[in-house]
């Protein structure tokens, strides 16, 4: 079986274990110089960027954009680094569940799913190989998710060169309301002071 497809193909039956899968999307890979930073030569993954990629993918099919979520780039990262010092396309290094991995990042979320990839040296070939897979392409198109964590690891001594992690998440509506709150309940003032609000006016006394 040649390499690239024996790769894809990994990771697609790891995930699908998960998850399960759905029909392929069509082709959507924009002319951006970005998605084409080689990983393998030294070249930088753009979350922001990947970020945007995907959100288009999801919005032309009626679901929401993502953005880039602090924990949920941790975990990304990672998985990544762990495959890369194993060698081993997986997403239980160590043992260690994707639900176990987001618990101990923090991660308070509804629901998360995740993709890994070994060998693809761009964002725009992990996007493809992703995409036409049909367990892979459901998690980039998991209903209700606006959040995401991704990452891309050079192991150039390893037999893939590159490993890459996404994880996909549907926040708790619950805890984003409090939060807003919480970080409403005290904004700094006009003159720099800290100024409570309660019910969003200020506090008795200021």
């Amino acid at each position: 079986m040649p390499a690239p497809l024996a790769k894809r193909l990994a990771g697609a039956f790891l995930f699908s274990l998960l998850l399960g899968g759905c029909a392929a999307g069509p082709s959507l890979v924009p002319v951006d110089e970005t998605f084409y930073a080689n990983i393998a030569k030294g070249g930088t993954l753009d979350p922001e960027a990947a970020a945007s990629l995907l959100s288009d993918y999801r919005k032309g099919r009626g679901l929401p954009a993502v953005t880039i979520d602090p924990t949920l780039m941790v975990v990304a990262e990672r998985q990544a680094k762990s495959m890369a010092a194993a060698d081993q396309l997986s997403h239980d290094i160590g043992g260690r569940s994707l639900t176990t991995r987001l618990k101990a990042a923090g991660f308070t979320g509804l629901r998360a799913a995740e993709n890994v990839g070994a060998g693809y040296h761009t964002l725009a070939e992990a996007f493809s190989g992703w995409r036409d897979s049909p367990s892979h392409n459901k998690n980039m198109l998991l209903p209700g998710a606006t959040k995401l964590g991704i990452a891309a690891v050079r192991a150039p001594r390893s037999k893939y060169s590159v490993y890459w992690a996404m994880v996909i998440g549907i926040p708790d509506p619950k805890v984003e309301a409090a939060a807003a709150a919480a970080a409403q309940a005290t904004e700094p003032a006009a003159d720099g002071s800290t100024q409570v609000l309660i019910n969003g006016a200020p506090a008795p006394g200021q």
